[in-house]
C-alpha cells in the first residue's frame, strides 16, 4: 500500500471512529434499545466508492474493533461486527448490481439491522427479538438514505483517490 493511500485509510478509520464516539454521546430513542443512526458508516460508504471494497472492509473492521475496545464491551463488539459484516456484504453486492449510491447505503442500513437482529436472537436464544424487525426496516431505510445523501455530497467535494 502506498504511503498516500495508507494515510488516507488511517484518516477514514479515525473519522469513522470519531463519528462512532460522537454518536454514542447522544442517545437516540427510536423505540428500539441501542438504536443508532450509523454515522460511522458514512466513512465506509465513501471509501467503498472512492477506493474499493477491500479498503472499505478494512476501514469497517478496524473501526469496529477500535470502537469496541475503546468505548464498548464484548456484546457491543459482537453486535457491531454482526451487523457490519452483513451490512457490508449487502452494500458490496448492491454496488456490484448497479444500485445507486442511495440504494447501496439504504441496503447497508437495512441489512445492518438484520444482522444485529440475528446476532441478538443468537445471543439471547430467542426469536422474540424479531418483534423489532418492522421498525428496524423503516429506520434502516431512512438512516441509510440520509447516510447516502451525505456520502454523495462528500464524494462530490473530496478530491478523488
Amino acid at each position: 500500500m502506498k504511503n498516500k493511500k495508507l494515510v488516507a485509510m488511517a484518516l477514514f478509520v479515525t473519522t469513522a471512529l470519531m463519528l462512532s464516539y460522537i454518536e454514542s454521546l447522544f442517545p437516540f430513542f427510536f423505540g428500539v434499545p441501542g438504536m443508532k443512526l450509523g454515522l460511522a458508516n458514512l466513512a465506509v460508504v465513501v471509501v467503498l466508492y472512492d477506493y474499493g471494497w477491500r479498503e472499505a472492509l478494512t476501514v469497517n473492521v478496524l473501526r469496529i474493533a477500535l470502537s469496541g475496545l475503546l468505548f464498548g464491551n464484548l456484546f457491543s463488539l459482537l453486535f457491531s461486527l454482526g451487523g457490519a459484516l452483513v451490512s457490508f456484504g449487502s452494500m458490496a453486492a448492491a454496488k456490484r448490481a448497479g444500485l445507486s449510491l442511495y440504494g447501496v447505503s439504504m441496503a447497508g442500513g437495512v441489512f445492518h439491522n438484520a444482522g444485529q437482529l440475528v446476532m441478538a436472537a443468537f445471543l439471547v436464544r430467542t426469536a422474540a427479538v424479531g418483534y423489532y424487525a418492522p421498525m428496524l426496516l423503516v429506520i434502516g431505510l431512512v438512516t441509510g438514505f440520509l447516510i447516502g445523501v451525505s456520502a454523495g455530497e462528500l464524494l462530490r467535494r473530496l478530491p478523488k483517490a
